[in-house]
């Protein structure tokens, strides 16, 4: 074979090959470990204080990343983020879409209670300085089945899904954290929502999980639908068909993340054609293991620890 031929070849399999974008927040936590979250007028000493990278979006480029699939990232951050920058690269999280801008690199402050469970307070900084240009030269880079995964933690969500959906793009999208702005989004254009109850509630008006599926399916009935329920699993439905993959009963230390990589998990391994239960099962031992653990990106698995594990 020929050196031409050769390069012809490979050209044309980067051309064909699907790409995964995340245009997604990047943060900087700020944790505080606590016996309790605090109460108001109430004053806390806490026990420890870590900084961490973090941001919904950043962690689940990180998941998909260290489930060992590409993912381009895409965002803004302050040169005050450079580090957070350096540090994706080190994890083989493609940061070519970060641009930087002047306003500060958004953060959160996250109390951790006795439990393992957080309360977040996130400010949006430089995820909230998304242009409607910055979209257009970004998705340019994108094509048909490509798949861009979106939170609600960056502004112009609904420009983004429907450029998106223009280019025939594969939608993932988690509304979280959830607003009022979301039902202004063209989510009949989204293929894959990823809620927990919280957010199904809000999103609904329903209150029960039944009745948030069935009245979610009934306004989307072409998009599939999965809920995290945590210690009681998640549950995938489109159509007719129904999927109920049970959590892994572990230790919890901290549940920052686990949300983010468990769509990470997911999402990667659809990219790779696996089967929805398959996806479900792996993703869920993933995000298992990243709750026995402080943090938010750096607290998430390897494929290895995952893969080497019982599913």
């Amino acid at each position: 074979m020929t050196d031409y031929l050769k390069l012809f070849i490979l050209k044309n399999i980067q051309l064909f090959k699907m790409k995964i974008l995340n245009f997604g927040s990047i943060n900087i936590d700020y944790v505080y470990s606590l016996s309790h979250f605090v109460q108001p007028g109430e004053t806390v000493a806490s026990k420890s204080f870590q900084t961490f990278i973090g941001g919904k979006g950043c962690n689940q480029s990180v998941a998909i990343a260290k489930a060992g699939v590409e993912v381009f990232h895409a965002g803004n951050i302050s040169e005050s983020g450079l580090f957070i920058k350096k540090q994706l690269e080190e994890w083989n999280v493609n940061t070519q879409f970060i641009h930087i801008v002047k306003e500060a690199t958004g953060h959160a402050i996250i109390q951790v209670n006795d439990d393992g469970e957080n309360a977040i307070i996130i400010h949006g900084g430089a995820n909230r300085t998304i242009s409607e240009t910055q979209i257009e030269v970004t998705l340019a880079h994108f094509k048909k089945g490509d798949f861009v995964i979106l939170q609600n933690e960056i502004n112009n969500i609904a420009p983004i899904i429907a450029k998106a959906k223009e280019k025939e793009m594969t939608i993932f999208f988690n509304p979280a954290p959830m607003t009022t702005a979301v039902h202004d989004y063209p989510l009949n254009l989204v293929d894959y929502f990823i809620v927990n109850e919280t957010e199904g509630q809000q999103l609904t008006g329903e209150k029960d999980i039944k009745s948030i599926i069935h009245k979610m399916k009934t306004t989307y009935p072409n998009a599939g639908i999965i809920m995290t329920l945590g210690k009681k699993g998640v549950i995938y439905t489109k159509a007719d068909v129904w999927i109920e993959q049970p959590a892994f009963e572990v230790d919890v230390v901290d549940t920052t993340g686990a949300g983010d990589t468990f769509i990470g998990y997911f999402v990667a391994n659809l990219s790779q054609e696996k089967t929805i239960e398959s996806a479900l099962k792996i993703a869920s031992r993933a995000a298992s293991i990243t709750v026995t653990r402080k943090g938010g990106a750096v607290s998430i698995p390897t494929f290895g620890n995952v893969d080497g594990l019982t599913l």
